[in-house]
């Protein structure tokens, strides 16, 4: 079992929704990924990020596409890339990277709560 959290804690981490505008090969990273440009809308703006999901997604699959990323860590190189926010995913049964995303479509920017 996972070890418990007072719900403050919960409250520090910002998980929000963007949508990818643009994706491509990320060669000169260590593991294989794909950087990822997401609008967040007005109040976050447009963010950076390094995703190792070369398993299960090709970057033209990305564009248009919603993800969920924490947004107030901070920011960290990643190789010559600086990857501003952590897009989030699921492992599936071998261990590659499923992105997590609303089930809807909702407005960019929004929290999770």
């Amino acid at each position: 079992m996972a070890e418990q959290i007072e719900y403050a804690d919960f409250e520090q981490v910002d998980i929000r929704v963007g949508t990818v505008i643009d994706a491509e090969a990320f060669p000169q990273a260590r593991k294989p990924a794909i950087k990822l440009t997401i609008d967040f809308g007005a109040e976050i703006g447009v963010k950076k990020s390094s995703a190792q999901l070369t398993v299960h997604y090709h970057p033209d699959q990305l564009i248009g596409r919603q993800v969920c990323a924490v947004v107030n860590f901070p920011p960290r190189q990643i190789g010559p890339f600086m990857s501003e926010v952590l897009t989030l995913g699921m492992p599936d049964e071998n261990g590659a990277v499923v992105l997590i995303k609303p089930d809807l479509k909702v407005p960019d920017g929004g929290k999770l709560f």
